[in-house]
């Protein structure tokens, strides 16, 4: 059931997710490309939790090297 008084801030938000379920890859490709004049909010919201946790897990291995090589 659509809601009648949808504001249009709503209504894009519902488009853009839709249009990201639909396609996921494209999604990722945008998020990345986003983020050079975007906020991490942006990038985050766009790859999903997945790709949040991915990301915070290269996060941590790479401190982990770093702190390892670097002494």
């Amino acid at each position: 059931m659509q809601d009648n008084k949808e504001t249009p801030d709503r209504k894009r938000e519902r488009l853009r997710q839709k249009e990201l379920k639909r396609n996921p890859t494209v999604s990722l490709n945008d998020a990345f490309n986003r983020a050079n004049s975007g906020s991490l909010v942006d990038l985050l919201g766009s790859i999903g939790w997945k790709g949040t946790g991915l990301l915070i897990l290269v996060l941590i291995m790479g401190v982990i090297i770093a702190s390892i090589f670097f002494k």
